[in-house]
């Protein structure tokens, strides 16, 4: 990938991804790959962000499509659109890439760019993560990661306030 001069750069299709993880993987770099809908970015995002890059030498963030947004939250939500959304996560220096993806899981997209690392936030451990995304990360051999969420931040909890003004 060409060293971007904005974070739209830095926002791909599947087919991109697809094509800068094999030029990670010819220079003996490890790609982390993380997912989520990401809809107000707050500090336990970023924190959970700067932690998964830690696991490797370059971070792709799955984000869920508008759609799948919808599917996995309900008709209210997203808040933000996926283009803001991605150009959001795009804008922090620790995250190297960022796709979009249009289904509640992540299956096709860790098939695409076969990780090399997956991280997932602490309210997931090794039995309550998706059978299909687990079983796709077993079979190309990628280790999986979970980091601790910051206490008392959470997306939910922020729209819960921002009603409450």
């Amino acid at each position: 990938m060409p060293v971007p001069t904005s974070p739209e750069d830095k926002i791909l299709t599947s087919d991109e991804a697809s094509a800068w993880r094999s030029q990670l993987k010819a220079t003996g770099k490890e790609l982390v790959v993380t997912n989520g809908c990401f809809d107000i970015v707050h500090r336990g995002h970023v924190e959970y962000l700067f932690k998964a890059r830690s696991f490797g030498d370059a971070l792709l963030v799955g984000l869920n499509s508008d759609e799948s947004v919808r599917a996995l939250k309900g008709d209210s939500r997203p808040i933000n659109d996926e283009f803001a959304r991605a150009l959001t996560l795009a804008a922090f220096y620790f995250v190297d890439a960022v796709v979009v993806f249009n289904s509640i899981r992540c299956v096709s997209l860790l098939e695409t760019v076969r990780p090399d690392v997956y991280v997932k936030g602490g309210d997931y451990d090794i039995e309550t993560m998706d059978p299909g995304e687990r079983g796709a990360l077993a079979d190309m051999g990628a280790r999986i990661e979970f980091v601790d969420f910051v206490p008392g931040f959470s997306t939910s909890r922020t729209i819960e306030r921002m009603s409450e003004h």
